[in-house]
């Protein structure tokens, strides 16, 4: 079994708007998931903290996600799944749920939260050479949007609770950029807090930025990005994904791109439901990272973001992928390919170590 940095895990916001204990075995955690009858991917949960140990992820960006979107209600009678809030100052006291969830997490001595290089690069050693079963999985405090970042000035605030990565926006328009689905440029306070991101030695995320916002960040701001969980445009179209200008934006400026495992950005067309779930395998993930390589010209700006928790499950996964410990099986298939041992562990782990280690606060 290889060792993996995975990119993008959203698991404080399964824990505390989908009700999903992520210390649970995950047989056990589908089993009171499927109590609930709110969405589709009830029941059908890939990840836990077991299973991610089960499957080597040594390290992942654990993100804090919520949104500031005062016009959004949930349908008369429904569950709601806690995504968005009425105001920034209620997606700030969310957010900050969501970090003493990781906190207690690591109290418990389940997870161990990653604020420097030295602490990153002391975690990983124990990870090599002690294998043991019961060592804490490392978490990187990241943001999924900055709506809860209520004030550009608060920025500083967050990176002293231990926030190290954040992006600008996640679906629609936000209070600093436009994210996916909607078209539009950075507001006044997006381009203020980029100022703030790059004064504090954040690192930015540019996933779910429109183009527009995508374009006019990338002419703004000159520190470190990285794409935590994003596909390529040319194999699937549509606006979630990066044309190959931006793909070649991200590795021209050091960045690294954490390739995505939701089944609808692996396959044009794809519908929930409707698309048999066969028809889509991690065979088409690494297309994805192949595309990558080939526009960089090596494997040094590609690697693993899954979002396995991001809101659905395996009605929405390639098929063979069940749980998150089934990412080793890309070992094999991209050994098939012709990637040398080398390389899959670049892509596995080491394209985020050396990233991270150029990055992080040195400690």
């Amino acid at each position: 079994m290889r060792l993996m940095i995975d990119s993008h895990l959203d698991l404080s916001w399964n824990a505390l708007s989908w009700d999903r204990d992520q210390t649970l075995g995950l047989d056990e955690l589908n089993r009171r998931d499927s109590a609930f009858s709110d969405d589709d991917c009830r029941g059908r949960a890939t990840t836990s903290l077991g299973e991610m140990r089960r499957g080597g992820i040594a390290v992942c960006l654990g993100t804090v996600l919520t949104r500031s979107k005062p016009e959004v209600r949930p349908p008369e009678g429904q569950r709601r799944i806690s995504l968005d809030f009425p105001s920034q100052s209620i997606a700030y006291a969310v957010g900050q749920g969501q970090l003493a969830y990781y906190r207690l997490l690591e109290s418990q001595g389940h997870i161990r939260m990653l604020r420097t290089a030295r602490e990153l690069d002391d975690h990983w050693r124990r990870w090599e050479t002690k294998g043991d079963p019961s060592e804490p999985l490392g978490l990187l405090l990241a943001m999924e949007g900055a709506d809860p970042i209520a004030d550009p000035s608060q920025a500083e605030a967050w990176f002293l609770d231990g926030l190290r990565c954040v992006s600008l926006v996640h679906y629609g328009e936000g209070p600093y950029a436009f994210g996916t689905g909607k078209e539009g440029p950075l507001s006044p306070r997006g381009r203020e807090l980029l100022r703030e991101i790059a004064r504090l030695g954040l690192i930015l995320d540019v996933t779910h930025l429109s183009d527009q916002s995508f374009f006019e960040t990338i002419d703004l701001y000159s520190g470190p990005l990285h794409a935590s969980h994003q596909n390529c445009r040319s194999l699937v179209p549509g606006a979630r994904q990066f044309t190959d200008e931006q793909i070649r934006i991200v590795i021209e400026r050091g960045g690294i791109l954490g390739v995505c495992c939701d089944a609808w950005m692996l396959q044009a067309g794809w519908q929930t439901g409707v698309t048999p779930r066969d028809t889509v395998t991690l065979e088409a993930l690494v297309d994805h990272i192949d595309h990558i390589c080939a526009l960089a010209g090596n494997h040094d700006h590609v690697a693993i973001g899954s979002d396995l928790d991001g809101g659905y499950g395996t009605e929405q996964t390639p098929a063979g992928l069940d749980t998150i410990a089934d990412l080793q099986k890309l070992d094999a298939i991209l050994r098939h390919r012709g990637y040398s041992d080398n390389a899959v562990d670049a892509i596995f782990h080491g394209n985020w170590l050396r990233f991270f280690r150029k990055w992080l606060p040195r400690g």
